[in-house]
């Protein structure tokens, strides 16, 4: 198992993203603290690992609140002796529509949840990694951040500003051994997704599929792997890294 007896934390658990990575690394032998702001989502994402045979908990609470992460971090030292990896996954959007059409709430919550929750995660486990002198932050990004498209301008903001704050961390903690990756997910089925269609039709998939040349949407099987990789002693030598697991669609 490639990350037997780790500690992890995953954002946005609860479905989606999250919960594929957080199954694939209890499947690798990772003990998983499963976060979200839904408790129906995240205790039913947790219960599944712990059924599998997993090691799982989950905890409710919002990224964008600075006394919930503090809570987040203690829980899972206090549950599991440690803290190895934090996955900032939890992300939002607004609908694919002209920029000025986006209020100011939406704005601000989007740049709280993609931008400030990586503050907040590092502002309260990195103390902890530092005292060992280990430790793996990976950040699920966009394709957005790096090959923006119109219709999503804010959102697409939100994630290049998650790119290079979370390459920004890692030139600095890589001297207390503390790793820092990101990966760029092409759209997939989640519950963003008819925000980043702007409407949910089959004609409109369709035009979608056709922007992505290997013909088909991120799975959370597709990212969970790559996420494993960047946690595991595997990719020990690697911070800093941006890998767009989106079918080419950056190419």
């Amino acid at each position: 198992m490639r990350l037997s007896g780790k500690v992890a934390i995953v954002t946005g658990a609860g479905s989606g993203f999250g919960r594929g990575i957080a199954q694939r690394f209890a499947a690798e032998g990772a003990n998983v603290i499963v976060n979200d702001r839904s408790a129906e989502t995240g205790e039913r994402a947790a219960a599944g690992i712990v059924d599998a045979g997993g090691h799982a908990r989950f905890l409710a609470g919002d990224v964008t609140n600075d006394a919930d992460v503090r809570r987040l971090v203690e829980f899972a030292i206090a549950s599991f002796g440690g803290l190895d990896i934090v996955v900032n996954n939890a992300g939002t959007t607004h609908r694919n529509q002209p920029m000025l059409e986006v209020s100011e709430a939406e704005f601000d919550r989007i740049y709280q949840v993609n931008v400030k929750s990586l503050y907040l995660t590092a502002r309260h486990a990195v103390p902890h990694m530092r005292e060992k002198r280990n430790g793996v932050f990976i950040t699920i990004a966009s394709t957005a951040g790096v090959r923006p498209r119109p219709g999503l301008t804010w959102y697409n903001g939100s994630k290049g500003a998650a790119i290079v704050t979370s390459r920004s961390m890692a030139a600095e903690l890589a001297k207390d051994n503390i790793r820092v990756n990101v990966i760029n997910p092409v759209a997939g089925e989640t519950a963003m997704l008819a925000d980043f269609m702007g409407r949910d039709t089959p004609e409109r998939r369709a035009e979608f599929i056709a922007t992505i040349p290997l013909g088909r949407l991120s799975l959370p099987s597709d990212i969970a792997t790559a996420a494993v990789f960047f946690a595991s002693d595997e990719a020990a030598f690697i911070t800093g890294a941006c890998l767009e697991v989106d079918g080419g669609r950056c190419v």
